[in-house]
Order: C-alpha cells, then structure tokens, then sequence
C-alpha cells in the first residue's frame, strides 16, 4: 500500500469515529475505536499464522458453505472437526505466533454478530478481550483492554443500546478497512493516523500521549546518527532504545522506521498513564513489532520503580545506544530529601518541585551509553530558569554533555501553544562547543497547529549533522562564550532572527526634509495667489 493509500485508510477510519462517537468525548470514544482495529489486526495475523501451521488441512471455504455450517470463521470449522488436536495444536501457535484466539473471538465472526445484530456481540467482546489478556498471550499482555468499558453509559443506557452501538461501530470498521488492501506496515500506519486525529480532538489531554510526527522524525534522526561524528551518517545498530515517557509508543517507532527493522536489537518505554500504556503495546504490534522485540513498563519514570533500571550490578546494569522523550512539560512532583541521595539525582541536585523537566532529563541521561545519543523535548524555560535549574545546567555544560540545542515554532503541539526546544545530549561527545539551532521561524502555518514540513525537518537535522554555521539560523557557540553569558542557553542570545537594519544617512535625511518644507511652502504661496485672484484674502 502506497504512502497516499496508507492515508486514505487512516481518513476513511477516521471518518467512521468523527460520524459515530456522536456527543462522545473524542478520547473516550478512542479506546474503542482502536481496540477494535487491534483486535481486527490480531485476528489476520493470526489466521494468516494458522494457515502455514495447518497447510492442506486449513478449510478454504465460502461465505455461504459457512453460513450453512452456521460458523463465521474457517477455523471453526476446524476446531469442530479435530477435537481431540486442539491442545497440541494450540501449543503449537503459542510457539510460532506466541498467541491464541479462539475462534469464536476472532475479527470475522465479531463482523458477523455485529452484522447481524446479534444480541450476543457486547458480550462475546468482553469475553474475547479477557482470553486475549489473560490467555492469549504471556503476562507481559495482561490488562491490555483493561480501560475498555463495554457496559459505559457513554455507549447506551441499556444493555441493548450498547449493543447495538457496538454493532454500527464494528460493522462500519469492517466496511472501512475492506476497501484497502492491508498490510502491518499500513493498518499500523492508520492506527498512528488516528492517534494523531483523536489528539487533535482532544484538546489538553492529547499532551500526555502523542507527539507530532514532524517532531518525532527529528529526533529520531538525530540520534540514529553517529554519536562521535554525525557526519559519517547512521549507525549500523543501535542494541537497545529507551523512551521512558513514551506516550503512544510513536517516537519508539520512528527511531525504529529510521533504522530499519532489522537495525535495532530491543525497544524498550516506559508509560504513567494506564490508558496511553495500553495504547503503545497495541501500537508496537500493530506496527510489527514481535512481543519479543520490545518491552514497555507501566510505572513513573521519577520514582524509577522499573526493575530492570534499578541494578546496581555494574556488570548487569542496563544502558542504552539512544534515549528519546517528550515528557510532561513543567510537571510539579514532589522530591523528598531522600531522593537527592537517588544514584540519578546526586551528582546534579533535584529540580524544582515547580518544574521536573530537569529531574526527567537526568532519568533519562543516567541510563546513557558513553558513546550514545540522547534527544529530548522540553519548554525553553529549562535553558535560562535560575536556582537549582541552573546549577544543573551548568554542571552538564562543563562535563560538556550538552551537544545542541534546538529551538522550534510555536504551537506545534495540540496540548500548549508554546515554543519548545529540543536538548541533544552525549555523555563523551568530539566538539568542546555548543550547536545553536534557532528554527523558530520555518514551518506551515494551520488552523490550529502550525506544522513542520519536510524540508523544515531536514535543514534542521542537517544543519546538526554537519554542525553548519548559517547566518541567522544556527551557530556553534564556544563554552568561554556561554560562560561569559552565565551559563544561559536562550537560543535568542546567539542566534538572532532579527534582521539587521540598514544604517541611516542623517545627512540624506535632512536634505529631504528641507526639500520636503521648501515644496511645503510654494504650495502653500501658490495656494494664497488662488485665494488672492477669487477676491479671498484669507492671510
């Protein structure tokens, strides 16, 4: 499927929600709209899976030998023929596709009971989304429907009105999606697509789990570039990528889509929100992802209770070759004193309980490699802030760990209206200097958000690329300069978009006023000769 069919899809889907969710909140009505298109991606995949397994013994049959069978999916028929063969057989799918569904749960015979408005269908769905939670799957996938509620009062006030909701929706999903031909990469794609829509409807909320992909495309080009010289291009590998507010899982994907499939070793984030959890696990699959290939913990990043982050065993601690995050902006929290002793925190000093931009950022940089890449997005108070937030800045500066810093437009996020800057960071970096990026001036203008577009994308990661000095754009910036500056990064300070006015020629200036009064008053003398002709002595 091509790029602009991909979109067609995710439009036509996004249709059928806008159409459907009626008076419904746009994030609420999310939940159900793309755990039914995840469900529907489940369900392909694994017939697609079951088909190899059984080869000649998969029952090719029509709609209506099907329907005289009074079965909805094929492998119904095969689990009514072979009884005794299931286990094994199931068994076996765990060891291959490393999951089951069984057949009265899958995408075809749901499009069935909703097509036929069999009453059955709000149950059949609740029942399914518990097998596929607690059955289908290892326990690394409990709790993946966890926030789907079929019995809500947003869907009916009865059970029937519910019911038959839940039919229109999953009945107009099905006739959506047959319209393309699908594939991982587009379905996923479309699903991307949504999230990015249902945030824009979103208002406020949409901050919490989504990052426009202009933006996500930055970074993670940035740091799939060599981390000691950019300018030879991407790294061959990068074993183990880290977002520990990963949201959707979209800046995940993007520094996966960048590399290649083949071209990172595991991907690993980390989510507060229950909800947008649940959102990025869908979305990794969807995307093609094995279950084996990533892992995502439901926790706070701040408190740092993930188990795998917390070993002290330098032998068996974990780091990564590239961090990416976009974390709350200006979060309160709430230190306490023992968290100053934190192995994050104690070399740095706690941020401001007002602001933990700070305290996100050092989560992230403890866990870097000393020859990898870190790229995040924060509000640009954290480049001039004083107090605790200085004292931070300046310890990262002179360890030379600050390598660029990027300013963008405002009002490229559907959550605030604020500028933002993008803080790259390297623990053993080649240059003594700092690379100043001032793109502030360079997107599309929209109705609600303003926007990158690509050749915006691609002068900026350029520009960091090959560490360009461009008038008026960028500029690499020695540490006795930012040191003379007290330590302050705002972008403005040395990179300037202010065009210089041209100078003044006090001399020339004069002779055209005088010019300017020496024809002021002939037509005032030619004027009183007027008056003077008509008899109109007016002087």
């Amino acid at each position: 499927m091509t790029a602009t069919e991909q979109h067609k899809l995710g439009k036509a889907l996004w249709a059928i929600a806008d159409k459907l969710r009626g008076s419904m909140m746009a994030d609420d009505f999310r939940d159900y709209m793309l755990s039914f298109i995840f469900l529907r991606y489940l369900s392909e995949q694994y017939e697609e899976a079951v088909k190899r397994e059984l080869g000649s013994d998969y029952p090719e049959t029509s709609q209506d030998v099907m329907a005289k069978l009074k079965v909805n999916t094929p492998l119904q028929i095969w689990y009514e023929e072979n009884p005794d063969d299931i286990v094994d057989f199931e068994q076996q799918m765990r060891r291959k596709a490393h999951y089951v569904i069984l057949p009265k749960y899958l995408w075809g015979n749901i499009v069935e009971l909703a097509r036929t408005q069999d009453k059955e269908l709000l149950d059949t769905l609740e029942k399914g989304f518990k097998y596929i939670e607690e059955q289908s799957f290892d326990s690394s996938f409990r709790g993946l429907f966890s926030e789907i509620n079929l019995h809500s009062d947003k869907l009916g006030k009865t059970y029937g009105e519910r019911n038959a909701m839940l039919c229109k929706v999953v009945t107009e999903i099905s006739k959506g999606i047959s319209e393309f031909s699908t594939s991982t990469d587009s379905l996923g794609d479309a699903y991307e697509y949504l999230i990015g829509e249902f945030a824009a409807n979103s208002g406020q909320k949409a901050g919490e789990f989504y990052t426009p992909q202009m933006i996500s495309s930055i970074l993670s080009k940035i740091v799939s570039l060599d981390s000691q010289d950019p300018t030879t291009g991407k790294k061959t590998k990068i074993d183990r990528v880290l977002d520990f507010a990963c949201g959707s899982g979209s800046l995940l994907l993007n520094v996966r889509h960048e590399m290649g499939k083949h071209g990172i070793g595991k991907i690993y984030g980390q989510e507060k929100n229950i909800t947008t959890y649940n959102l990025a696990r869908m979305n990794m699959l969807l995307h093609g992802v094995k279950d084996t290939e990533f892992e995502i913990h439901h926790g706070d990043s701040l408190l740092n209770d993930w188990d795998i982050l917390n070993e002290m065993n330098p032998a068996k601690k974990i780091q990564f070759d590239a961090i990416v995050a976009n974390p709350p902006f200006s979060y309160r929290w709430e230190p306490t004193e023992e968290m100053g002793k934190d192995f994050r925190f104690k070399n740095y000093g706690l941020a401001p309980k007002s602001a933990a931009d700070f305290a996100f950022l050092l989560h992230g940089f403890h866990f870097l490699r000393e020859d990898g890449t870190m790229a995040i997005i924060l509000p640009h108070g954290v480049l001039f802030r004083g107090g605790k937030e200085e004292l931070i800045r300046k310890k990262l500066l002179n360890d030379g760990n600050i390598d660029a810093v990027i300013g963008l437009p405002s009002n490229l996020f559907y959550s605030t209206g604020i500028p933002v800057c993008i803080l790259v960071l390297k623990k053993c970096k080649k240059n003594d200097d700092v690379l100043f990026i001032n793109a502030s001036e360079y997107f599309e203008k929209g109705k609600r958000q303003n926007a990158l577009r690509d050749s915006d994308v691609k002068r900026i990661v350029e520009t960091y690329q090959y560490r360009k000095d461009v008038e008026r754009y960028s500029r690499c910036v020695s540490m006795c300069e930012i040191k003379d500056n007290d330590y302050n990064l705002n972008i403005s300070r040395y990179v300037s978009t202010a065009k210089e006015e041209a100078p003044i020629n006090l001399a020339e200036v004069h002779k055209q006023l005088v010019d300017i009064d020496d024809k002021i008053e002939d037509a005032r003398n030619r004027h009183n000769a007027f008056l003077k002709v008509l008899g109109l002595d007016l002087i």
